[in-house]
């Protein structure tokens, strides 16, 4: 890992940028012009292929060239500045500037990409003459407790010739305008809050500095944020409300007259320093004398660096309390300028202004206050060196100076000279990047309240060589170098978001630009990314051969020729460097997908050997822990890999058979024969889900050793099938042993409880493979057996009249999976597995012929009396729908399900059954009736129906009974029909399902439930449409207001007539009948699901609403007889 350029943006629209600044290269023609367009919209590939044949270019090409060469240094005459968060980018000359904003585009690809596009342009110039000499970007933290760190907004602060600085908005309005100093502004330099790395670190302030040729201006930054902030609000009020004049508060500042200094061009404010004691006596000495008197402690000072001439370097020092803020007045100018900035555009409806009144207010120049002379404390004396810029480290420690000698110069600001230097660098621009220390783990574990490191790196940009070097501080080596171009602009802010502080720094992820490398020729904007390790490292560190290995392991891996490669592989391993990389190189080889287990095993044996041999003190116990363990798996994965090779498996005796288990088979024989042949349509399936091997890699990551014992790694999403397929499909076929794969499993230290989920796992999601062998039953008895003789697997103190956990584990698995036949089979096998040992447990206490009875045997035999209802239910669900059929995709159920979706969940999923089989009314009242008798339909189709439905009725005899049956039919067509009220064909249906019900009591309770649920609405809707119109209404119209076509609104007319005679029939005959009792089998009484039965529902609604409805009804039936009366053609 090496220092890299990585783009993360884009400037859009230079060339309109460049001539809006320069208003001299845009004189074109019209057919230039058009060009100059295309070429915008195309890829800039004038200089492609100019490495390889750099001498063999067109002519037009080379012109071309040399013509974006001559253009191209336009951008050093501007005034750049590019905000930290990299959302604002300014470029000004003389008097325009033109801000660009980010914004977020895909490209083809669909990748995202941050361009910065052209937002406001014009002038920002208010004096006669005057022009932009500085530009700074400051982005203002929000004060919002739900930021995470994003600016609020930016502020661009603009110092001018005239000696103003102003304050603007990203869309170029302004806030704010004072005139400190009657000087050219030089430079502008904010420092905002850093987060102390420790305790003895002094907490600096926010600042905002202005330097002039003789003065320098130090705002504070906390009164600068709340200044912005109001300005901002108060011209937004404002610019909304019409006002006249804006009285924005008045700045309060600090002034210095820099002295002792020929010449000054460039500064840095270091903040608030304190000397040490031997220091303040030091100075105390050389300023007063021997007899001087020196101060109990030492004063707090704030620290400046100059650079220019007369000296090359000048240090000031300005001790706190010394100098008064001065408040400018300032609010006549200010108001002035800020109103005609506000309602330029705006005269149209502002006519009371007058032009005399502005002409005399701009004349006004306010008052400037004088500075407060500061005396330089010491400097760097060089009378032909001539300090051109300084750049501050982000620590405050180190400070990069360049100079017109060519001459890059590193300066230690606390002791105050200069430590380092290099030479050949013209016109360099600086900037440094600061980069902090990963923790790894072990640190975290051992020193977690320990400070991370930081390293510091000085980004040189020399123009004239067309080259970019990143150079490690203080001593450091050359840790990288690019080739760019010649007229790029290195930008480095030096600040991040102002307006933070340390409380509202905690829990911010603040993302900011530290130096970035603009391009004028492609528009580019470039990071500079360096690794922490280049700040530890130079030719002969361990720590970069240790990355050059780890970055040869992971180019050998990306290769499909990893074995040749073994013996390199063992070399590196062998060499004593950095655990972090045994690890990082280790887990590398391990996730490799081309890696064959061989080179695993060897390369990792050969690791652990190399630490064993090592000092056990100097070697890394989760480094060796790690290796072990890794080893250990791959050893079970040969071991079971090579037990599952058919050419391996010897001859076994056969497997105990056991007693029962034929009868069981026999009596669900015909279902399980009527599932499969339900279940055995051809399905899709995909090359990555055939099945293989299990690769090593997966294995690996599925497993784990925690404290000694082998485990599976419990996650939500994972899927253990493919896993319990490795260790246990070849058993279940028969072509693997199965007493030494359950010896080498055992061995291996996984506990059975995390077996038994495995074998579980892959029975019961591999249903259509299992069905295919017979055998396949005998092979999962001898595993569970096994299983449950392990240690651990089932309690000791079990007696038989408890429930067992291990074999309650089986129940939950098999109740919980929709794999109904596979469920079936293992509950089977494992009831008869379990009472086996339970009378081999009862014969060893009473040693008498005594049949033993248990709880543990009653719970068997109620779960697989579900299942098999279950799975009768669900052979009958899988029915094949008749083409072109409604009502959704087959339904798939489990014990689970089926008890959570209460008393009427097999009641209504027979009842999606028959309407997606379109079975009318008539015909299931027929099978019905036929229940018992051998006389089956002549249809084909229908014969099937009605054979499972029919021994899906004997199972539930109670939740399917005719009535119960009948109402949830008609519920389901009268959904049906209401998401699509055009095939009335549903609502007729849905009313004959209804007078079938005997029971006046369910009868009026879902009828009742049908007129409020979907009824009354859109019979309101039709009623009042008709007397609205006054005869049968048009198609439009009866699809505007009742959702449904004329010939729908006649059947559904129709049918609610219907539907309200059954309502009043079954109302009268209620007070007759006793109110059902809805009863379930047995079995299924300990559902806690929600009640859906609708018979429970309709019966207790019966009684609540009968006496209430019983003439509103009678009323609502003679208005829809009305109604079918009109609507019927005369």
């Amino acid at each position: 890992m090496s220092c890299c350029l990585l783009d993360f943006g884009r400037v859009q629209e230079l060339r309109q940028v460049r001539d809006f600044l320069f208003p001299k290269h845009n004189n074109a023609g019209p057919e230039e012009e058009k060009t100059r367009a295309e070429n915008e919209l195309t890829w800039d590939d004038s200089d492609w292929g100019s490495w390889e044949n750099p001498d063999g270019k067109e002519d037009g090409a080379q012109a071309e060239e040399e013509e974006q060469q001559q253009s191209a240094p336009w951008l050093q005459d501007c005034v750049l500045s590019l905000s930290p968060c990299s959302d604002l980018l300014v470029i000004a000359r003389e008097h325009k500037a033109t801000f660009l904003s980010a914004k977020w585009l895909t490209d083809e690809s669909g990748q995202e990409e941050m361009t910065l596009a052209v937002t406001w342009s014009g002038t920002l110039s208010a004096e006669e003459g005057e022009c932009i000499c500085s530009v700074i970007c400051i982005p203002l933290a929000s004060q919002k407790r739900s930021s995470t760190g994003r600016p609020d907004w930016t502020c661009v602060v603009v110092g001018f010739s005239s000696g103003y600085v102003r304050f603007y908005t990203e869309s170029g309005v302004l806030l704010l305008a004072q005139l400190l100093h009657e000087d050219p502004v030089l430079q502008l330099k904010c420092r905002t809050y850093e987060i102390p790395r420790h305790s003895g670190v002094t907490e600096q302030h926010e600042e905002l500095s202005i330097l002039y040729p003789a003065a320098l201006v130090t705002i504070d930054g906390f009164s600068l944020f709340q200044s912005l902030r109001a300005c901002r609000n108060q011209v937004a009020r404002a610019a909304a409300a019409g006002s006249d004049v804006i009285q924005p508060p008045p700045l309060a500042y600090k002034k210095w007259g820099l002295q002792d200094m020929d010449t000054i061009t460039d500064h840095s404010s270091i903040g608030i320093t304190t000397l040490s004691v031997f220091d303040q006596m030091k100075n105390a000495s050389m300023l007063g004398g021997f007899h001087t008197s020196v101060k109990g402690s030492p004063p707090a000072m704030s620290q400046y660096i100059t650079v220019g001439g007369g000296p090359y370097t000048g240090f000031y020092y300005a001790i706190e309390g010394s100098s008064q803020p001065l408040l400018s007045h300032v609010a006549l100018a200010v108001a002035s300028k800020l109103t005609s900035a506000l309602f330029s555009a705006a005269s149209g409806w502002l006519g009371w202004k007058s032009k005399n009144e502005e002409e005399s207010v701009q004349k006004q120049k306010p008052k400037v206050e004088p500075a407060t002379a500061l005396p330089v404390r010491f400097g760097l004396p060089d009378s032909r060196r001539h300090g051109e810029s300084i750049c501050l480290s982000p620590c405050n420690t180190m400070a990069g100076v360049t100079d017109d000698f060519g001459r890059v110069t590193l300066l230690d600001v606390a002791r105050g000279i200069a430590i380092r230097m290099w030479k050949g660098y013209r016109d360099a621009q600086l900037g440094w990047v600061q980069v902090s220390e990963a923790r790894g783990e072990r640190d975290l574990a051992t020193s977690p309240s320990m400070p991370r490191r930081h390293a510091q790196f000085l980004v040189i940009y020399a123009p004239r060589r067309g080259i970019l070097e990143v150079w490690g501080t203080q001593h450091g080596p050359r840790v990288g170098a690019f080739t760019v171009g010649k007229h790029c602009r290195l930008l480095y802010a030096g600040h991040r978001l102002m307006g933070v502080n340390s409380v509202t720094s905690q829990g911010w992820q603040i993302h900011t630009q530290q130096v970035c490398l603009f391009d004028p020729v492609n528009g580019a904007l470039r990071a500079v990314t360096i690794p922490f390790h280049l700040a530890l490292s130079d030719k002969k560190s361990e720590r970069a051969k240790d990355m050059h290995l780890l970055r040869r392991v992971t180019t050998l891996l990306r290769s499909r020729e990893v074995e040749p490669g073994q013996t390199y592989l063992i070399n590196i391993h062998d060499r004593p460097c950095i655990y972090m990389k045994h690890i990082q190189a280790l887990e590398s080889l391990l996730s490799n997908k081309n890696a064959p287990v061989s080179c695993l095993t060897n390369v990792t044996r050969a690791l652990l050997a190399s630490l064993k041999e090592q000092d056990p003190e100097a070697v890394d116990k989760s480094l060796l822990q790690f290796c072990s363990s890794e080893l250990k798996l791959l050893q079970l994965y040969t071991d079971v890999q090579l037990l599952h090779t058919p050419d391996t498996s010897p001859t076994e005796p056969e497997h105990p058979s056991f007693s029962g288990i034929e009868e069981d088979l026999a009596r669900v024989g015909p279902v399980l024969q009527r599932y499969t042949e339900m279940n055995s349509r051809p399905c899709v399936s995909f090359a990555q889900d055939s099945s293989g091997p299990l690769p090593v890699r997966t294995f690996l990551s599925q497993l784990e050793w925690v404290n000694g014992e082998l485990r599976v790694i419990k996650q939500p999403d994972t899927d253990w099938t493919q896993l319990g397929s490795f260790l246990f499909w070849g058993c279940l076929s028969g072509q693997s042993p199965l007493q030494r794969v359950c010896e080498t499993l055992q061995e291996s230290g996984i506990s059975p409880q995390q077996l038994l989920s495995l074998l579980l796992s892959v029975w019961l999601n591999k249903e259509k493979d299992v069905l295919k062998y017979p055998d396949a039953v005998s092979h999962l008895g001898t595993l569970l057996s096994t299983l449950s003789s392990m240690k651990g697997a089932v309690d000791e103190s079990w007696d038989g009249q408890c429930v067992s956990p291990w074999w309650q584990q089986v129940r939950t698995a098999c109740v919980q999976s929709e794999s109904s036949a596979a469920a079936l089979l293992a509950a089977l096998v494992a009831h008869r597995v379990a009472k086996n040992a339970i009378t081999r447990l009862g014969e060893s206490k009473f040693q008498e012929e005594w049949e033993c009875v248990s709880l543990e045997l009653e719970q068997w035999v109620v779960c697989i009396k579900q299942l098999e209802d279950v799975l009768a239910l669900q052979t009958l669900l899988c029915l094949p729908s008749p083409q072109g059929s409604t009502g959704g995709a087959v339904t798939r159920c489990s014990v689970k399900t089926l008890l959570e979706s209460g008393r009427g969940g097999v009641a209504d999923c027979v009842s999606k059954l028959i309407f997606r089989q379109g079975v009318s009314p008539d015909l299931l009242r027929d099978i019905l009736q036929r229940r018992g008798e051998n006389e089956p339909l002549q249809q084909g189709g229908e014969e099937k129906l009605e054979e499972l439905l029919e021994c899906v009725c004997q199972r539930f005899p109670n939740s399917l009974s005719p009535d119960v049956l009948f109402a949830h039919c008609s519920w389901e067509n009268v959904v049906q029909w209401n998401k699509d009220p055009e095939v009335g064909q549903y609502l007729e249906w849905s009313v004959e399902f209804l007078k079938m019900i005997s029971n006046p009591h369910i009868q009026f309770g879902v009828s009742a439930m049908m007129w409020q649920t979907f009824i009354v609405k859109r019979f309101s809707a039709a009623a009042f449409l008709m007397e609205k119109v006054g005869k049968a209404p048009k198609d439009r119209l009866c699809r505007r207001d009742v959702g449904m076509g004329d010939a729908a609104v006649r059947s559904f007319l129709g049918s609610s007539v219907q539907l309200l005679q059954a309502l009043m029939e079954a109302d009268s005959a209620v007070e007759q009948v006793s109110a059902p009792d809805v009863c379930v089998e047995e079995v299924w009484g300990g559902a806690e699901g929600p009640v859906c039965s609708l018979s429970s529902r309709s019966a207790s609604l019966c009684v609540s609403v009968t006496a209430a409805r019983r003439h509103d009804l009678l009323f609502q039936g003679k208005s829809t007889q009305f109604c079918i009366y009109t609507c019927t053609p005369q």
